[in-house]
């Protein structure tokens, strides 16, 4: 089940960024944040995707959903001029951002490069 994220549930589960200024992983597994809105359609095609993803990673890797109407200062402070925008958190180092809506199995080949998390 994908978990919608509001500004403070993001700074619990994912980054505080109140408190700290330099990249701080909140998080116990890795994850992937799926920047979208309700009026976009690419945003449509790969919600179902996400959420297929989401059953087979389970336990391996959080995905989560931000809605860049209601939440703006997120939106902003990640730079989102398109959506859906896809953010790639690993547990250890930066965080890498992709944009549009990105096939399946590119999901998974990220998830194995940027992650660490595959199925195996």
């Amino acid at each position: 089940m994908l978990e919608n994220l509001t500004k403070e549930t993001f700074k619990e589960k994912v980054f505080n960024f109140e408190e700290n200024k330099d990249w701080k992983f909140a998080g116990d597994k890795p994850c992937l944040i799926d920047f979208y809105a309700d009026w976009c359609g690419p945003c449509k095609t790969i919600a179902p995707v996400l959420e297929e993803l989401s059953k087979d990673y389970d336990g391996k890797l959080d995905i989560y959903k931000v809605d860049t109407e209601a939440e703006k200062e997120l939106a902003g402070m990640f730079g989102i001029q398109s959506i859906p925008s896809l953010l790639f958190v690993p547990t250890e180092g930066q965080p890498q951002m992709a944009q549009g809506a990105l096939p399946k199995d590119s999901l998974k080949k990220a998830f194995k490069d940027v992650l660490k998390v595959s199925l195996d």
